[in-house]
């Protein structure tokens, strides 16, 4: 199996999460596995050569998208991602942002569903996040579409979020 990790970073908090997801999976899977890509430098030009996408993304301001992602958004409606699997992250400030948080993400997940690709990653929606609204949120809004990170607000916690998501993507593709 083959991993490609492409994210967007604007502030390195996304680029600092996926170092830590590529680490992760790396050490659970006793070798390099995940190759990292910035889409701002890279583009989807390798997206086809892997059996796993994770792509991370953050959300700004009032729902935006990341401006390296913005870019590049037309190129995924033009993939062709039948027979992906995709794991997605996302950043997002819940407190700042409430009624937006991680919207990017959701947005993100419905693009690459419409472009045939299969999800696996989802991710509770706990008590431990408190915000207004996002449309990452799954119908019944019980869960996240990807892994949902604050590094804004709790920083404290993503790196054992990133731990267990990391061993959860293990469990759905076992």
């Amino acid at each position: 199996m083959k991993i490609g990790l492409f994210y967007g970073s604007t502030t390195c908090y996304t680029e600092m999460a996926a170092e830590k997801i590529q680490l992760k999976l790396n050490e659970l899977f006793g070798f390099e596995l995940v190759d990292l890509y910035n889409i701002k430098d890279n583009g989807f030009d390798h997206i086809t050569e892997y059996d796993l996408l994770i792509l991370g993304i953050s959300t700004w301001d009032f729902g935006e998208l990341q401006e390296d992602w913005e870019a590049k958004w037309q190129d995924i409606e033009t993939l062709e991602l039948n027979n992906k699997t995709v794991a997605l992250f996302g950043l997002g400030d819940q407190d700042g942002y409430a009624e937006w948080f991680q919207d990017a993400l959701g947005m993100l997940h419905d693009v690459v569903v419409a472009q045939g690709a299969s999800p696996i990653g989802y991710w509770p929606n706990s008590d431990e996040y408190d915000f207004i609204a996002s449309k990452a949120l799954t119908e019944d809004q019980s869960h996240f579409v990807g892994l949902a990170l604050d590094d804004e607000g709790q920083y404290d916690k993503s790196e054992l979020r990133i731990s267990q998501w990391c061993e959860q993507l293990l469990t759905e593709l076992a």
